[in-house]
C-alpha cells in the first residue's frame, strides 16, 4: 500500500507565495520520477513541474521562473515553492510519482495523490 499525501494549499493573494509538499509512504523500495500536476475548473489536468530521481527538473512555460520543484529523497517528500502567484494558478494541485516496489525493487507503479486546492484571489 502506497500513499501520496499533498499539503500546503490554501487561499493566497495575487503576488503571494505558497509551498506545497507531497509525502510518500507505504511499501516503497525507491522513488523514480515525481511531478506536480494541476487541474483548474473545467480544464484538463496539466503538468506543472517534474523532477527526476537525480534532481533534473522541468517546468511548464507558464510557471517557469516562478515555481521551484525539489525533493528530499531521505524523507520521501517532494516540494513545490510557488512565488508570484497569479489568479490563473488557481487549481487543484496533484502529486504524481513512479514508486519502485517489491523486495528487490523489481517493478514500479505510478501513483497519484488526492490533491490540494490552491486559490489565488484578492
Amino acid at each position: 500500500q502506497v500513499q501520496l499525501v499533498e499539503s500546503g494549499g490554501g487561499l493566497v493573494q495575487p503576488g503571494g507565495s505558497l509551498r506545497l509538499s507531497c509525502a510518500a509512504s507505504g511499501s516503497i523500495f525507491g522513488i523514480n520520477g515525481m511531478g506536480w500536476y494541476r487541474q483548474a475548473s473545467g480544464k484538463e489536468r496539466e503538468l506543472v513541474a517534474g523532477i527526476s530521481s537525480g534532481g533534473r527538473t522541468n517546468y511548464a512555460d507558464s510557471v517557469q521562473g516562478r515555481f521551484t520543484i525539489s525533493r528530499d529523497n531521505a524523507k520521501r517528500t517532494m516540494y513545490l515553492q510557488m512565488n508570484s502567484l497569479k489568479p490563473e494558478d488557481t487549481a487543484v494541485y496533484y502529486c504524481n510519482a513512479d514508486i519502485v516496489m517489491g523486495s528487490m525493487g523489481s517493478y514500479f507503479m505510478n501513483f497519484w495523490g488526492k490533491g490540494t486546492l490552491v486559490t489565488v484571489s484578492s
